[in-house]
């Protein structure tokens, strides 16, 4: 059963239009309920100003910047393009109005008042927040502004916009309600957040964004009844386009969290919001001819070229090219959003990991399953806890993800396969759904990046 909403009546299956894309993931878990082109090259527009700020909250976490601290204006940033709060060369702001007003009115120069504060100059800065989107798992992301005004460079998708949204509310909680803010009061004037969603029951955050080239971008989230949802919609063709099919999104992902909770399988989400569209008997608007601008043209700095790589080639791939999550071979899969485990300010990733010796002791002799024991027939599951450029680091991880984890996967094979696309999976094989939901949740709870899949690579 589909449940209807007025909203949801009008909502249509945009998947014809050439800007369009679009992907709902469970913020919790990672499963991705509905993703249509979510890897395709787009322009994030000011949905880039969510990275801006995850960059100032690392900032902030270090030391380097404190709330209070003052950002004077340099020429560049009054200069930028509206919106902007219109302050002048040598006005000076603190950094957490800066926050609150790049977050809830998307303001441009304070978005590079900002990047100029943390990074010295916007150039360093934008190599700075790709760096930190590739160690993010975005491998379709460049930046080279902190706005998001246009340039044919900068480039994103709707799934690394989920992975961004995902990472903000993980690593900084104490930040994320900056994009629920409903206004701001700086100087005697009020600014009033953009988000469409803004008044709908339990949405409470978290980015806008539209240029001519763009269209109409919306990075969303949505709690109701205990789940949370992501949704991203990018190319847009206007704005009540955009807020009627991302309240549609959303309420399709409710209901089917509300129907599994109520007992019926739903194994792959996706095919639920093809039934629903469907059910709506929508008529797709005329796609219309669009061209995405891509370019090999590397930053200045030599020295990033290597750490940027990823995210050039991964721009270049085929629109139907799926995501290495998506691209399994099990005709089943619960597919989930892929992203790597945030390189904490403070923390270092742990060492290369010592190699396991073939010794036990005689407790885990006794302990240990018979040898001869049969398979589980019920056995056909994994889980992915990474993807990787380098085959070296994709083994380090696997090493230290077994060492920490040993109890859980220790019926379990670790494989490493690698994709068309060119990274390197590691998962983790032959394990039944429960113990595979029971692994993913002992790895998740340590902020590590875990999704279950049906069936080995």
């Amino acid at each position: 059963m589909i449940l209807v909403s007025p909203l949801k009546a009008r909502a249509q299956d945009l998947s014809g239009d050439a800007r369009y894309s679009a992907i709902v993931v469970d913020a919790v878990t990672g499963e991705v309920f509905y993703s249509a082109k979510a890897d395709s090259a787009r322009y994030p527009a000011s949905l880039t100003k969510i990275m801006t700020l995850y960059m100032a909250f690392d900032a902030l976490a270090m030391g380097t910047l404190k709330p209070d601290d003052t950002i004077v204006m340099s020429r560049n940033a009054a200069g930028q393009s509206p919106v902007k709060v219109y302050l002048k060369a040598g006005e000076t702001i603190d950094v957490d109005s800066a926050m609150r007003l790049v977050a809830l009115y998307s303001a441009n120069d304070l978005a590079v008042a900002l990047a100029e504060k943390i990074g010295g100059t916007e150039e360093r800065f934008a190599a700075l927040m790709t760096i930190k989107a590739q160690e993010l798992g975005m491998g379709q992301t460049r930046f080279v502004n902190a706005s998001g005004l246009p340039d044919p460079r900068q480039l994103s998708s709707a799934r690394d916009m989920a992975i961004l949204a995902r990472a903000v509310m993980r690593d900084y909680p104490q930040y994320y309600d900056y994009f629920s803010l409903p206004n701001y009061t700086f100087r005697g004037r009020t600014y009033v957040n953009h988000n469409p969603l803004r008044n709908m029951p339990g949405v409470d955050g978290m980015k806008t964004g539209f240029t001519n080239a763009a269209g109409y971008n919306l990075v969303a989230s949505q709690v109701k009844d205990g789940h949370r949802l992501i949704a991203v919609m990018l190319g847009g063709n206007n704005k009540s386009q955009r807020r009627e099919h991302v309240t549609f999104l959303m309420n399709t992902g409710f209901d089917i969290f509300d129907r599994r909770a109520n007992g019926e399988v739903i194994a792959v989400a996706q095919t639920e919001f093809t039934k629903a569209f469907a059910a709506r008997n929508a008529i797709p608007d005329e796609p219309r001819p669009y061209t995405i601008l891509a370019t090999n043209e590397s930053l200045s700095d030599a020295g990033l070229r290597d750490a940027l790589e990823a995210s050039e080639d991964a721009n270049a791939v085929d629109e139907d090219v799926q995501t290495v999550s998506a691209s399994v071979k099990a005709p089943d899969v619960v597919r989930t959003l892929t992203s790597k485990p945030a390189a904490k300010p403070v923390a270092k990733v742990e060492a290369k990991p010592e190699p396991k010796t073939a010794k036990r002791t005689t407790k885990q002799v006794a302990d240990a399953k018979p040898a001869k024991k049969k398979k589980d027939p019920n056995a056909v599951w994994a889980i992915q806890v990474g993807a990787f450029k380098n085959k070296t680091l994709a083994s380090d991880w696997v090493a230290s993800i077994k060492k920490k984890f040993s109890t859980a996967l220790a019926e379990a094979t670790s494989e490493i396969s690698k994709s068309e696309a060119g990274w390197y999976r590691t998962r983790f094989a032959s394990l039944t759904k429960e113990q595979a939901q029971k692994a993913c949740s002992q790895i998740s709870a340590k902020r590590l990046d875990c999704m279950v899949v049906k069936g080995s690579s």
